[in-house]
């Protein structure tokens, strides 16, 4: 998790695009493509590289005749591709299901390419072992994007959908890493403009923390819990684990970590122009929208950003592809409330687009408590696929939250009905018991 992370500091999650004549030389060492066989689960094992992906398969001796798909997420911008194993894989072999993982033919943030590397992994698998009974595409972070994608692309393929800690709001995601620089900007009173140059991490931001508390993110001063506040409401509104989650992101993980996804130009891999914006937000401080004088004069001062046109593609399957809301398939998500690294915000800007469309009928999304990215329990990773699978196959639609009710969000104890209470987290580790919430109350 540190690598990455560290590696996304380096990246700006916005970077510079890499727009040369000649490609990377992205290759697959196939030396470490096999893998073993799990203790008492015999199965048939492929590997190899198709396409320019590197790919897993395992199907298991007594194969139910269904395949999962693994998405999974950001690489990095290396050019060594590699693969997962499908992070629920004792639980499918286990279980009779066959699951099947790619590398994706390129790094960086490239969705549509996962989601075409994946479906062409999905029509080898066919090829190989045959046509299964019925195909199911998961996927986490980028990969729950990547899932995203697919699951709208390609519906007749698929039967039903599992993004976890998923970028289901594609640009939005870039536009809330945007959203947390120009507000510490504005709010701190050093007013950089962006693009920020190199001397953003070293100089511009330990000067605009000291400036929005004398213990930043710990202790603030009124212009600091403006702008957590701020980043409350634009990373999904009031709700339990916001707090910690606060704290873990902007304090506890290494090298200004939310600051550090802000200091490209603003620009993707393969897509020309500046692809972030902030020209539409109306920023607030509170849930209520009749706006402050505070909030007022916030908005007319702060600085806003347009994206250039071609570099914010809404149709077909470009770099950074859209997810349209047109969800022909079932899909269950899963979110952690406290990541503010891909917010839970991207449910609520997924389950818009779906209602516009008026396939609110085929999402459910649910809400855990924990403030790591992609921070699952087993069992809850299990239950939510089992959970899928009844709903597909036997028509028993699974519950979920309301995650479009600011209310329902807000309640203390949302996020308690499907947290594995069990589970170890974050912040029982040593030296992290600021982090613990309030227990979930008793039903």
């Amino acid at each position: 998790m540190k690598k990455l992370l560290l590696a996304l500091v380096a990246l700006g999650f916005c970077a510079h695009a890499a727009l040369a004549a000649t490609p990377p030389a992205y290759f697959v060492d196939e030396a470490k493509l096999p893998f073993n066989e799990l203790a008492n689960l015999p199965s048939q094992r492929e590997w190899g590289v198709h396409n320019g992906a590197g790919y897993r398969i395992e199907v298991p001796q007594q194969w139910n005749g269904k395949l999962v798909i693994w998405a999974h997420g950001y690489r990095g911008t290396g050019l060594e591709l590699t693969v997962d194993n499908h992070p629920l894989r004792a639980f499918l072999l286990a279980n009779g299901y066959a699951w099947a993982a790619s590398s994706y033919s390129r790094n960086a943030y490239d969705p549509a390419q996962g989601a075409k590397d994946s479906h062409a992994l999905t029509q080898l698998f066919n090829g190989r072992f045959g046509r299964p009974s019925r195909v199911y595409i998961t996927g986490a972070s980028m990969g729950g994007h990547v899932t995203g994608i697919v699951a709208e692309q390609w519906p007749q393929s698929y039967d039903g959908a599992m993004p976890i800690c998923g970028v289901l709001g594609d640009y939005e995601l870039f536009d809330y890493f945007l959203d947390h620089n120009v507000a510490a900007q504005t709010l701190s009173g050093q007013n950089k403009r962006y693009p920020y140059g190199d001397d953003y991490l070293s100089v511009t931001v330990p000067a605009t923390k000291a400036a929005l508390g004398p213990a930043f993110p710990f202790a603030l001063n009124a212009a600091g819990q403006n702008f957590k506040a701020l980043m409350q409401q634009r990373s999904g509104g009031v709700r339990p684990l916001f707090e910690q989650g606060w704290l873990y992101w902007n304090g506890l993980v290494p090298g200004d970590f939310l600051f550090g996804l802000g200091v490209g130009n603003g620009t993707l891999p393969r897509q020309p122009g500046v692809a972030v914006q902030n020209v539409d937000v109306v920023y607030q401080f509170d849930a209520n929208p009749a706006l402050t004088a505070a909030e007022d004069a916030f908005n007319v001062n702060v600085q806003r950003v347009t994206a250039d046109p071609q570099a914010r593609r809404r149709n077909g399957l470009a770099n950074v592809t859209p997810t349209t809301g047109d969800l022909r398939i079932p899909m269950l998500s899963l979110h952690t409330l406290g990541d503010l690294f891909v917010p839970f915000h991207m449910e609520q800007v997924y389950a818009r687009r779906v209602a516009e469309k008026g396939n609110s009928a085929r999402l459910v999304q649910r809400a855990t408590r924990d403030v790591g990215h992609c921070s699952f329990a087993p069992a809850e990773l299990v239950t939510t696929f089992v959970d899928l699978v009844k709903w597909v196959e036997a028509g028993v639609k699974p519950a979920g939250d309301a995650v479009l009710d600011p209310q329902a969000v807000a309640d203390p104890a949302f996020g308690c009905k499907f947290t594995d209470k069990t589970a170890p987290r974050i912040w029982d580790q040593p030296g992290l018991g600021i982090l613990k919430p309030a227990a979930c109350p008793v039903p």
